[in-house]
């Protein structure tokens, strides 16, 4: 986020609401990605993010229509749009509480919801969720999220972790950029599909050693280098989505 304006910032969210439709991930006019903008400097330290309006479907989220809110989240800029409570209790939690956290995202896939809702949760058994090993976090079902008294439990069940699995609910990944937050959506949740596929199938699957997992996972961190990943495929999809349309921008 460093270095990008508000608008900038509005224009990424807008695409990734954009992207998240052509991938399949929307729910109707439900679940949220959200962006933390820079601080207005009169306003000294106060956080800002901006979420989707409560009323329009993924693919009419644009730039401009965007809500800003604070991060109790309260609506701080003149809107025609209210915001969803239930979105506004988890998002105001992680990021009042995560200051390494800019961007989060929360779907209701099929596939996630799938494993969201498994006993078991996510198996390191395919080559997406091996690259998970140790990344993922787990909250289990308080019925629909509207009440402040949960934020707690969510928080310390979250930890440092930047993948949740709500239990019986669906996915949750953050990020320092919008980039990162997608990326670590779009291998959580190309970790379920593979994983509900191979159920499907009802043959024996071939288990990941310790020894493979614990390398994968020392490996993962070498490539990374402790920066933001995602960036390029942010960008590529971007690109496509601009070639269909991109009047997110407005």
């Amino acid at each position: 986020m460093a270095g990008q304006t508000e608008q900038e910032l509005r224009i990424q969210l807008a695409a990734c609401y954009r992207i998240f439709d052509y991938l399949g991930w929307s729910e109707m006019i439900f679940n949220h990605i959200t962006m933390k903008v820079p601080s207005d400097q009169v306003l000294g330290d106060q956080e800002h993010f901006l979420i989707n309006p409560y009323g329009l479907h993924y693919s009419e989220v644009t730039a401009s229509n965007l809500v800003k809110v604070d991060i109790e989240g309260n609506i701080v800029e003149p809107t025609d749009y209210a915001v969803n409570p239930a979105g506004i209790i988890i998002h105001t939690a992680i990021h009042a509480a995560r200051k390494d956290v800019h961007c989060i995202t929360h779907v209701h896939t099929n596939a996630g919801m799938a494993v969201a809702c498994s006993e078991e949760g996510l198996r390191t058994d395919n080559f997406y969720s091996a690259l998970l090993q140790n990344r993922i976090a787990y909250h289990d079902f308080e019925g629909i999220t509207v009440m402040d008294d949960e934020k707690p439990r969510l928080l310390a069940n979250m930890g440092d972790k930047n993948m949740l699995i709500l239990r019986n609910h669906g996915l949750l990944t953050c990020g320092r950029t919008i980039s990162e937050a997608f990326m670590n959506m779009w291998a959580l949740q190309r970790s379920c599909e593979v994983q509900v596929a191979c159920d499907a199938t009802g043959k024996p699957l071939i288990p990941v050693s310790d020894k493979v997992l614990a390398q994968t996972e020392k490996l993962m961190a070498m490539q990374s280098m402790g920066q933001p990943a995602g960036e390029l495929e942010f960008k590529a999809m971007t690109r496509l989505i601009d070639k269909i349309d991109s009047s997110y921008k407005d």
